[in-house]
């Protein structure tokens, strides 16, 4: 894979969708930008799916109507989430994804979030 990585991008504002995408680019990954309503399955499995979701009960049919396997590193971002209630490794766990993003975030936290999901360990 070119960059640093293959990203799939689902987000329904195409103000927040586009300014995710120059980060992310701007950052060497590869990324594939979709509004959340027209997403479908991507060309070939991403390194990383950045979804997301105005309800936290909303990621399992997110998934499915995306085809992703269950397997995938998926990171969710959301308004829904706060800052300091619970910790993001937490809310993850219990959704059932690898990281949370409480929306607003500024570049260097989305880019920390990619960095921990693409390479825990580097």
């Amino acid at each position: 894979m070119v960059g640093k990585g293959y990203i799939l991008v689902v987000e329904a504002d195409e103000q927040i969708r586009q300014l995710l995408e120059y980060w992310l680019t701007e950052a060497g990954h590869v990324v594939h930008a979709v509004p959340t309503r027209s997403a479908t399955a991507p060309p070939i499995k991403p390194d990383l799916v950045i979804l997301d979701v105005p309800r936290p009960e909303d990621i399992p049919s997110q998934m499915r109507a995306l085809d992703l396997d269950a397997r995938l590193s998926v990171l969710v971002i959301s308004a829904r989430f706060r800052r300091g209630v619970e910790t993001s490794s937490e809310i993850a766990s219990r959704l059932g994804v690898r990281k949370v993003l409480s929306k607003p975030f500024t570049q260097e936290e989305l880019l920390a979030a990619v960095r921990s999901v693409i390479s825990p360990h580097g």
